[in-house]
């Protein structure tokens, strides 16, 4: 389990006296531990922490480009170190063509043919790709998909 992982990372971390590294994995098990109290579990699933890591990336790209827009180089490279580490733990992200052919059977299957039907083909595709998808990615090519039908 990917909890399990991290959990063993940051240990290993911790021995080697790699501050970058367990002090994010820190950070990012303190946000799974208030997923875990939150939604009353002893574990996670990997689909949970999956989203916790998706939050945690997102987090790190904005803050990357605020500092690079106050012209901030320390921080943006220790944002860049830690968004390294933590995109270390994501599943490979699908590409664009397997996502067009996830689209495209989304679409047939349930006969959206304009805009309006948006969110019901995203919400499909988002159930089909499980995660391994960059949500921005899918719904600009769901965008593009539906103007052309």
């Amino acid at each position: 389990m990917l909890h399990d992982q991290i959990d063993k990372d940051y240990i290993a971390a911790m021995k080697a006296k790699d501050k970058l590294k367990s002090a994010t994995l820190n950070f990012l098990r303190a946000q799974l531990k208030n997923v875990v109290i939150e939604k009353r579990v002893d574990k996670l699933e990997d689909s949970d922490v999956v989203t916790v890591l998706k939050k945690q990336i997102k987090q790190r790209q904005d803050s990357i480009s605020q500092y690079e827009k106050a012209g901030r180089q320390d921080l943006v490279e220790q944002e860049s170190g830690e968004l390294a580490v933590l995109k270390g733990y994501l599943p490979e992200e699908m590409s664009a063509d397997q996502i067009k052919a996830i689209i495209a059977g989304v679409i047939s299957e349930t006969g959206a043919n304009s805009m309006k039907d948006m969110g019901t083909v995203m919400k499909a595709v988002q159930e089909k790709t499980a995660g391994n998808a960059d949500n921005k990615l899918v719904s600009e090519l769901v965008k593009s998909a539906l103007m052309q039908s």
